[in-house]
C-alpha cells in the first residue's frame, strides 16, 4: 500500500493532478471552451496513462 501511494506522489503524477485542475476551473470560469477543455485534457491524460503503461510494461520485463 505504501508503495502505491510512493507512486501516486510523483512529479507525473502531481503535473497532471494540477493541470486537470486548472482546466477544470478554467472551463467553469468559460475562459477556455469545453473543445479547448477536452483536447488538452485528452493530451494530458493520454500522455500520463502511456507513460504509466510503458512505466509498467519495462517493469514486467
Amino acid at each position: 500500500m505504501k508503495n502505491k501511494l510512493a507512486k501516486l506522489i510523483d512529479v507525473k503524477s502531481i503535473v497532471t493532478i494540477l493541470l486537470t485542475a486548472v482546466f477544470c476551473v478554467l472551463a467553469l470560469r468559460h475562459t477556455i471552451s469545453a473543445e479547448q477543455f477536452l483536447t488538452i485534457f485528452t493530451t494530458v491524460i493520454a500522455f500520463y496513462f502511456g507513460t504509466q503503461y510503458q512505466k509498467g510494461k519495462g517493469e514486467n520485463e
